[in-house]
């Protein structure tokens, strides 16, 4: 199955923690795809922080959704991943399930696509760096959601 997940860091080494991030999310039942280019954005929700990188992750996966978010946190806890302080704070990375294949997943502690996605440049632009004809279910494509933030 196709999937993107949305990366991001504003902590340490930033791009150094994030291609981390990435060789250790590639293994069994799941290949990496593509990579976006990372990008510098400003902090959302929580302001008070530094700035942060991100970016997008295609990827292909054996894993269902909720097996993929099970990689994705044991990644960001091997990473130093905290969930301690401010929601939306500051954090060494940050790893997103934004979409898989054009499923609509709704159980407790797993949304896909992720819930503020279609908002969201700084996980719009990479994804729209993959994939320009890339479509959000539920929500129509990445080019639109983005054309509509300008």
């Amino acid at each position: 199955m196709k999937a993107y997940i949305g990366i991001g860091a504003n902590l340490g080494d930033r791009e150094a923690t994030m291609r981390r991030a990435i060789e250790l999310l590639a293994g069994e039942d799941v290949e990496i795809v593509a990579v976006s280019t990372f990008r510098e954005t400003d902090p959302v929700g929580y302001v008070d922080q530094p700035r942060f990188l991100n970016g997008a992750v295609e990827l292909d996966t054996n894993l269902s959704p909720q097996e993929l978010l099970d990689r994705l946190l044991a990644v960001e806890r091997k990473l130093g991943r905290s969930r301690e302080g401010p929601r939306y704070g500051p954090r060494t990375i940050d790893l997103d399930l934004l979409l898989y294949g054009d499923a609509v997943v709704d159980d407790p502690g797993l949304r896909v696509p992720h819930p503020h996605l279609a908002e969201r440049r700084f996980a719009l632009e990479p994804l729209a760096e993959l994939d320009p004809g890339l479509a959000i279910p539920g929500a129509g494509s990445v080019s639109a959601l983005l054309a509509g933030l300008e």
